[in-house]
């Protein structure tokens, strides 16, 4: 697979549970980043665990995926019953067909409320 494939059968495996076949996609030692939380996860079983045990009730829908040689930026919401809706930007480095480095930054819709300085240039989504 190429490095856009392999990040688009990342979020469908996620989607799908297939979290031995999230495992195939990654390698061994992958380090994956959530700079918001200031949290680093090292190597496949953490990833993989970590996806695995977040509370059910969310699905996946990828927005966008851009991909230039062994980058992969995805955009993906996140919707949960019980947790509102989540967004993440997610910067992929995708090597012979497996991940091997990950940033990713989570938030929810309307996390970061905007100041009024800047009500008279914007919109509100």
């Amino acid at each position: 697979m190429n490095a856009e494939a392999v990040v688009r059968a990342l979020w469908d495996r996620m989607q799908a549970r297939d979290w031995a076949g999230v495992g195939d996609l990654l390698a061994d030692d992958v380090v994956v980043e959530w700079p918001a939380s200031a949290e680093r996860i090292v190597g496949r079983d953490n990833y993989v665990k970590i996806n695995a045990e977040y509370p059910e009730g969310w699905s996946i829908r990828v927005l966008r995926v851009v991909a230039v040689g062994d980058t992969v930026v995805s955009e993906v919401e996140v919707p949960h019953e019980g947790m509102g809706v989540h967004r993440v930007a997610s910067f992929w480095t995708v090597r012979d067909g497996r991940i091997v480095e990950g940033r990713e930054y989570w938030t929810a819709l309307g996390q970061d409320p905007s100041p009024q300085w800047r009500a008279a240039w914007v919109q509100p989504m």
